[in-house]
């Protein structure tokens, strides 16, 4: 795994920590969404130790529109992203980079964003530039993208399977219990290492 350089991942922070984070957050107490906003993780160099650029967990979109702090995209103590937590400790993708295909489109239903993206190719076209960009400033030569589910699995493949190894995870906010996701989660990871 290449360490994440301070001047990187700095350079990160200020131009995508809008959008993005990484796969790791503050250990769980006593509920299972305790501590998913705790973002002083990311204020000690030491994270840096942990931080791997050369996997990419990607999303879809945002879902609610609210203004963020830097990096707290998939660390808020709302919605079901405390399973992605549960479900990627102790797995190879810990402390993987993740971020959103599309930004600037907020919708809560996948099916809505991708019709309008169905509508609006061009939408994908921009998004998928930016994103080769994102890439780009992680510093890494081949980034293994993992896709949280289907829609995004579709957008990334269709745009960028010549270019990068692309792989999937079920979705976070699948509905199901975090110990079944787990279980699926794992067991995907598992299937690509076989």
């Amino acid at each position: 795994m290449k360490k994440l350089s301070i001047k990187t991942f700095n350079n990160l922070k200020q131009k995508y920590g809008g959008h993005s984070s990484w796969a790791v957050w503050a250990a769980q107490t006593d509920k299972p969404k305790s501590n998913m906003e705790d973002l002083s993780i990311f204020e000690n160099e030491e994270i840096l130790e942990t931080l791997n650029p050369e996997i990419i967990l990607v999303a879809l979109n945002f879902s609610v529109d609210i203004e963020i702090k830097t990096w707290e995209n998939f660390h808020g103590k709302n919605g079901e992203v405390y399973k992605l937590r549960y479900a990627l400790k102790n797995t190879s993708l810990w402390g993987a980079y993740i971020t959103d295909i599309i930004v600037d489109h907020v919708d809560p239903s996948a099916n809505s964003m991708m019709r309008y993206l169905k509508d609006h190719p061009d939408t994908v076209v921009e998004n998928i530039k930016r994103f080769e960009n994102e890439i780009k400033d992680l510093n890494v030569v081949n980034p293994i993208l993992y896709a949280l589910g289907n829609d995004v699995f579709e957008i990334l493949n269709n745009n960028l399977g010549d270019k990068y190894t692309i792989k999937q995870i079920p979705h976070y906010a699948s509905r199901v219990g975090k110990e079944t996701y787990k279980d699926k989660v794992w067991k995907s990871i598992q299937s690509y290492s076989n």
